[in-house]
């Protein structure tokens, strides 16, 4: 019983520096496709726009680490492994969807991430960020 608790305790801490170093990933990630720099842009200037982009970014990805997760069926080794490649597929297909609807849409979204109060487009890419997620976290499953 108390080896179970032991290795599920090394599990979460695993599987939790792991999403955290996707983060991290998936935080340096926005801020390099996107003009500006988000920690300037969210917690100087306050920026609605960035913070919402960023925001849908980590929650989508948090997505595809919970299932990659759930789809490990307890093989810690596999399940870091995969929750590792997966969440660097989820980054690059959020970024693709930012890009295409970037290139779809009239203007730049990135441009749209600098103004001071909420933009529509900056609802949209949001959505598409969680949508896109989701899509390769039902993949994962």
């Amino acid at each position: 019983m108390f080896e179970d608790l032991l290795r599920d305790a090394i599990a979460v801490l695993a599987y939790g520096g792991v999403g955290i170093a996707l983060m991290g990933l998936g935080f340096v990630y926005v801020d390099i496709i996107t003009p500006g720099k988000l920690r300037e842009l969210i917690w100087v200037e306050r920026n609605p726009n960035a913070a919402l982009l960023l925001a849908s970014n980590l929650l989508g990805l948090g997505g595809v680490i919970v299932a990659s997760i759930f789809a490990s069926d307890g093989r810690l080794a596999f399940g870091l492994a995969s929750t590792a490649v997966y969440g660097v597929l989820g980054l690059i297909l959020i970024g693709v969807s930012f890009l295409l609807l970037d290139w779809i849409t009239p203007g730049k979204l990135g441009d749209v991430l600098c103004e001071p109060h909420l933009h529509p487009g900056t609802l949209v890419s949001s959505a598409a960020h969680l949508a896109v997620a989701a899509v390769a976290a039902a993949a994962i499953v």
